[in-house]
């Protein structure tokens, strides 16, 4: 029926218009939110499939800013992160990582509310290895590691506009880089997820397109409180839901 898809399509929209207007944040929303109503496997490993395009998409309508050397210093952790993920998620019980995304949803939320007094001073390019591995385990279970991206970056790349263009070509590589591993798990393999991919993706970068074409018309600062505060109650809805 029509109405099933009423809010899966809403929700991808406003998630991927999320990700146009700031670089990520497109699985930060869809995730939670679609995990109410579909099994939380099924729902990360549909955002990843719709991630890729849509973040690689919105990298193209930005390609000369994307920074490819901070992509390439982050590619081995990834991979390796993304290994222990996949150890880990044969570990878990069901309720734990609903559990865990609500409140790394809700604290991500929290902690890009705040406001910082001073500006945060570049990382040791050593950090780079333990970031990499960071990403590509909360991808790997959530696949919502764009706050980590942006963490990263933001503190590697100065010009703003370069920023928002290099989060999406990393997300979409980590993306990548967890659906090779899956597919060769063969959790690929489902039908019914390939048909919510099908009729999703075009409203995934058709959301892509709406963000990007209001990005500089939009006052950042009040979307961004707006987004953050959404984060913050639907990750502890999520949390609360695992723990009854």
């Amino acid at each position: 029926m029509m109405s099933e898809w009423l809010l899966p399509a809403a929700t991808v929209l406003m998630g991927y218009i999320v990700l146009g207007l700031t670089g990520f944040g497109s699985a930060l929303v869809i995730v939670p939110l679609l995990a109410w109503q579909w099994p939380l496997p099924d729902v990360v490993a549909l955002t990843l499939l719709m991630d890729v395009p849509a973040s690689a998409f919105h990298s193209g309508l930005n390609w000369r800013q994307v920074q490819w050397r901070e992509l390439r210093r982050l590619l081995p952790g990834m991979a390796v992160g993304t290994l222990v993920g996949l150890w880990l998620m044969q570990l878990l019980q069901a309720r734990w990582p609903l559990l865990l995304l609500g409140v790394y949803v809700a604290t991500v939320g929290l902690n890009a509310l705040r406001v910082r007094a001073a500006p945060l001073q570049p990382p040791a390019p050593l950090w780079v290895h333990p970031v990499g591995v960071a990403i590509g385990l909360v991808e790997m279970l959530f696949g919502t590691a764009g706050p980590l991206v942006l963490a990263w970056l933001s503190r590697r790349v100065a010009d703003v506009q370069q920023l928002r263009a290099s989060t999406p070509m990393v997300i979409a590589t980590a993306a990548a880089t967890v659906l090779l591993m899956m597919a060769l798990e063969g959790r690929l393999s489902n039908g019914l997820l390939w048909e919510r991919w099908s009729v999703l993706i075009g409203v995934a970068l058709t959301g892509v397109w709406l963000g990007h074409q209001v990005a500089h018309r939009v006052p950042v600062a009040r979307l961004r409180q707006i987004i953050c505060a959404l984060l913050v109650v639907s990750g502890l809805v999520l949390a609360l839901r695992a723990l009854r």
